[in-house]
């Protein structure tokens, strides 16, 4: 099988790896380079737990090919916290009990940034649009829809929770 060089931008920083041919971008990010962050989960794209950011867009990491984020910034959960200083998505969902076994944190995390970059006051029903495409099977949604709204208020007013 032939082998593809691919360079992008992950979590700001320029990497290169080669992909299998067909191989998708969670199999490259996890074998190939070793981010861990993005979940396999249903390998179908019906889950949402391998949802990155590819230019600023969600985008399921599983049904995405390797190659096709040659040149393009690639955001993970692993990119949100700034050294030891987390992002005030992944504060608010510590801090009001938005995960549980945390398996589909990551997922949920990458599209509640996605929301927040594009409408920094959603109201509750887009923050509901926003993770409809991410499954949690512990948590439920209230505590991630409401940790989503604490963020984005935190976040208007430049507050680090």
């Amino acid at each position: 099988m032939a082998r593809t060089p691919v360079s992008f931008r992950l979590n700001g920083t320029e990497v290169a790896a080669f992909a299998d041919g067909g191989a998708n971008l969670l199999d490259l990010l996890r074998r190939g380079i070793g981010d861990l962050s993005p979940k396999y989960g249903c390998g179908q794209g019906t889950c949402g737990t391998c949802t990155v950011l590819v230019d600023g867009e969600p985008r399921l990491a599983c049904l995405t090919l390797a190659e096709a984020v040659g040149g393009q910034d690639v955001e993970t959960a692993a990119g949100l916290a700034n050294g030891p200083e987390l992002h005030p998505l992944q504060r608010a969902f510590m801090d009001h009990f938005a995960a549980q076994c945390g398996y589909c944190t990551p997922g949920m995390l990458m599209a509640a940034k996605a929301l927040l970059e594009q409408t920094p006051n959603p109201d509750r029903d887009q923050v509901v649009e926003a993770i409809s495409g991410n499954l949690c099977r512990c948590t439920g949604y209230e505590p991630i829809i409401e940790a989503i709204m604490i963020a984005a208020d935190s976040m208007r007013k430049g507050v680090r929770q």
